[in-house]
């Protein structure tokens, strides 16, 4: 299998970018997944909380529920791997109404691996599936006040600011903001057109 996978051309896949690539969570997913949550400001971003301890039973839960697109809470879920084909982190398509086109987006990406594009590139392949395939039409979500990484993500994206919900959110001691962003899908096909014009 592994010497066909290798063969694989990925020259006009849908699902890659010059960055990243996106694949369905594999059960063998749970080790990346158990060692991410040991990362507790990434996590306490994520959640809006301090999470358990993790345990590796409910990582390989986690992973088996969701292989293959087979999860039934609602979510979309993939792992994001780079080219070479290694897991860097997941993202997942979720909060879809259909009836109202709206939609959300969870991402996750390794602490090694930050910093670099690879969430931006992962989004925006969610993004097109979601405006262009799935004919949604408006991008929803939120991101916690001092989560400065996310919010310069929100804005390379073209998202707009739209506003922010005040003390939300009990952290380490402290009541957080969600600072509120969104994006429609005539902004993204704007954003790819001025993007086409500079390449």
């Amino acid at each position: 299998m592994k010497d066909t996978i290798g063969k694989i051309d990925y020259t006009n896949y849908f699902w890659q970018d010059d960055k990243v690539r996106l694949r369905s969570i594999q059960p063998e997913d749970w080790e990346g997944d158990y060692l991410s949550k040991f990362d507790s400001p990434a996590r306490r971003l994520l959640e809006c909380a301090i999470e358990l301890p993790p345990t590796i039973s409910s990582s390989k839960k986690f992973a088996e529920e969701d292989a293959d697109f087979a999860g039934t809470n609602g979510r979309i879920m993939f792992t994001v791997e780079n080219l070479e084909g290694r897991s860097i982190g997941g993202i997942n398509l979720n909060s879809i109404d259909e009836r109202n086109g709206t939609f959300s987006i969870g991402i996750v990406i390794d602490k090694e691996h930050r910093g670099k594009g690879y969430g931006t590139s992962a989004m925006r392949i969610l993004l097109k599936y979601a405006f262009l395939e799935r004919r949604l039409n408006k991008f929803n979500d939120y991101v916690l006040e001092g989560n400065e990484g996310s919010a310069k993500m929100m804005k390379n994206l073209g998202c707009v600011q739209e506003g922010v919900r005040r003390q939300v959110v009990y952290l380490n001691g402290q009541y957080l903001d969600f600072i509120l962003f969104g994006l429609t899908k005539d902004e993204f096909i704007e954003t790819i057109k001025a993007e086409r014009t500079y390449e």
